[in-house]
């Protein structure tokens, strides 16, 4: 949940460079957790646009991980895992 002063704090910003920095942070912060809430063996959801895919954690690497799913292995990011 966004609270009012931080939507305040973001229309303050003076460039998009500044915006830009907060974007980048964000997606390193949604790889973090996402990598912190998995590990080998377990079972996640490859999110989609459209659909969630259930598979196996097989290996996790910096920014991907390696997953087993019904139609074969994929080397999927990070930010696309959900914990099932």
């Amino acid at each position: 949940m966004i609270t009012s002063q931080l939507k305040q704090e973001l229309l303050n910003l003076n460039s998009i460079a500044e915006l830009n920095e907060v974007i980048a942070f964000a997606r390193e912060s949604i790889q973090l957790k996402a990598k912190a809430s998995i590990s080998v063996g377990s079972e996640v959801y490859v999110v989609q646009k459209t659909k969630k895919t259930l598979g196996i954690v097989e290996k996790i690497k910096v920014k991907n991980a390696v997953v087993k799913l019904p139609q074969g292995r994929y080397n999927v990011p990070l930010s696309m895992l959900e914990a099932a």
